[in-house]
């Protein structure tokens, strides 16, 4: 049920029903039409703009359709009031069944309320993390993987066909350097003194790498040349690696449905063939860049490169595919993976990117147009930097990295669950501070755990309920008498639980799981808020001397309780049945 779309239904039908009867021009497009919250509440339940976006094409005054419109409206016995203001807003009152239905239909649907068909079964590919596997994942990977994971899950919620990607960066020159400092520790196993040397990864972490490196291989690789280790060391600590990050993100809830190669595009024709569908759209050619911004021109060598006809397709630039000595550049495999992407048939692609990628959005967008012939979208989220706090102070790196804070040492300290909401705080374009002290407190300043108290909040609710012998079974609650609910504090709570399909259809049109997150602090808040009346106002507590009256609170407080249950398992957060 989602009822800010049932009302929209009913504007439109009325604006039909105008045009039939000649009160309005036939052939108006409805399609900016819209019914959402007032923005003052005073104002009513719903306001619709059908007036103010009409207007122009039918070459009427605003008023005028509203005033017919809301004449129109109040023959729904759901719609209580239709008042017009300033220049042709309609605001809507709705009847106090509406939302007592409401609680009804979260009763009768569980979980599945709230969840809609947006996506229509379309396929969605969300690549996210992809960290190169050098090493442990850190804390910047951490925020990528929950905004990654819970807009997976949202998109699936909301209609689309989900798959999660990793795209392992195993092509550059990363990964030699990863085969050259484990071949250090390997050294390190046979009891020599380890030679990391400026460039190479220092962390503990591959201190394992070495000693299985050393269990396969013996003494055999010893004082070699690395012509003849580099290959073998690199695939092995690669797949070492790649193991670890499989563990750190099954540590943090998250599980990919694919795992894609950098290293599978070489020697496959798969770049090439990418480049050569580019060439057959003229967007491929010799050229000379101009030089960068902020380059003095004798710092600047002008020479000729393949090009990317980019500009075309959006971009400030054309941009490098091929360097003059005939190596692909970084982008060209990128190129080629996207357009992989696109001939596996996806319906919409979306990047999950650090903030350091932000000069490759337009040119990313550029290729996939081109190569999908503007089919498919593109979107491209940039998550801004994590801080890490405790005892007031920066958090200091981990010895076991070498040199960053390790995705493990935050789940380690502050729980899965904790670290991802807590990722889900900010939008993403946004820094975030993780203060290991503050999001472990018991407190209203504190999110998850205002929204996990009042799920626990509920769950108490119905432990003394069945304690007193009342029946709080879902189909129980959704036959009580709810004409019971009529306080304005009980309808401003079921008014929040309607809200619910309509921002999971907000967050999923944007790609923003963060709205998540907002949304059940809220709705928590206003949990609290009826629990702490009822300290004052006996007849607004949960438990009643009269069963009836019990089975209705209660209803509305087990209705919030799915709405939370829901949302969490939206982000990726297991409920919390009672706080400790």
């Amino acid at each position: 049920m989602h009822l800010f779309a049932d009302i929209r239904s009913t504007v439109l039908d009325a604006l039909t029903q105008m045009q039939a009867e000649g009160a309005l021009p036939a052939g108006l497009d409805f399609a900016n039409v819209a019914v959402e919250p007032p923005r003052d509440a005073a104002h009513g339940d719903m306001a619709t703009n059908a007036a103010m976006v009409l207007a122009k094409a039918a070459q009427m005054q605003p008023r005028a359709i509203a005033d017919v419109l809301a004449a129109k409206l109040l023959a729904d016995p759901r719609i209580t009031a239709a008042d017009v203001a300033g220049p042709g807003f309609l605001n809507l009152r709705l009847a106090p069944m509406v939302w007592q239905g409401i609680v009804q239909a979260v009763l009768t649907q569980g979980t599945d309320f709230g969840r809609i068909d947006l996506g229509k079964g379309l396929k969605v590919n969300v690549e996210f993390v992809s960290a190169n596997p050098t090493g442990p994942m850190h804390v910047g990977h951490v925020r990528g993987a929950v905004v990654g994971d819970a807009l997976a899950n949202l998109l699936a919620f909301a209609g689309w066909d989900v798959t999660r990607e990793y795209y392992i960066n195993d092509g550059g020159a990363q990964v030699d350097v990863l085969a050259r400092s484990a071949y250090e520790r390997y050294r390190e196993a046979h009891g020599l003194e380890p030679e990391i040397r400026e460039g190479l990864y220092p962390g503990d972490y591959l201190v394992p790498v070495g000693e299985a490196l050393k269990e396969k291989y013996g003494d055999s690789l010893l004082d070699k040349g690395e012509q003849v280790w580099l290959s073998d060391v690199r695939d092995f600590a690669t797949q070492m690696m790649m193991d670890r990050i499989r563990e750190d993100l099954a540590a943090l809830g998250v599980q990919m449905d694919l795992y894609s190669s950098e290293k599978a595009l070489y020697g496959t024709g798969k770049i090439e063939a990418a480049i050569q569908t580019l060439k057959g759209m003229d967007l491929i050619y010799e050229g000379v860049l101009e030089p960068p911004k902020g380059k003095e021109p004798e710092d600047w060598e002008p020479r000729v490169q393949t090009l990317f006809r980019s500009t075309a397709h959006g971009d400030d630039v054309d941009r490098p595919v091929q360097k003059s000595d005939g190596g692909w550049t970084y982008f060209a495999p990128d190129i080629a993976y996207h357009y992989d992407k696109v001939q596996r048939g996806f319906d919409q692609l979306i990047d999950i990117f650090g903030a350091d990628h932000g000069g490759y959005v337009k040119r990313m967008k550029a290729a996939v147009s081109a190569l999908s012939g503007g089919r498919v979208p593109l979107d491209i989220k940039l998550i801004q930097l994590v801080k890490l706090w405790k005892n007031g102070e920066p958090f200091k790196m981990s010895k076991r990295a070498g040199t960053f804070v390790t995705l493990r040492d935050v789940v380690e300290m502050a729980g899965a669950d904790v670290t991802r909401f807590i990722m889900l705080t900010r939008k993403n374009d946004v820094a975030l501070d993780f203060d290991f002290d503050k999001v472990l407190e018991q407190s209203k300043d504190n999110p998850v755990f205002y929204v996990q108290y009042a799920n626990a909040r509920v769950n108490s609710i119905l432990r003394k309920a069945r304690e007193a012998g009342v029946d709080v079974s879902d189909a129980a609650l959704a036959a009580a008498d709810l004409t019971r609910l009529d306080h304005a504090a009980e309808i401003g709570v079921a008014k929040k639980i309607a809200e619910w399909p309509r921002l999971v259809e907000i967050a999923a049109r944007g790609n923003e799981p963060h709205r998540v997150a907002f949304y059940l602090y809220e709705l928590a808040s206003d949990l609290h808020g009826l629990w702490n009346r009822g300290n004052d106002d006996v007849s607004l507590r949960f438990l009643q001397e009269d069963t009836a009256t019990s089975q209705a609170k209660i209803a509305l407080a087990r209705a919030v309780g799915v709405v939370i249950c829901s949302g969490l398992g939206i982000l990726g957060v297991t409920p919390a049945e009672e706080m400790r």
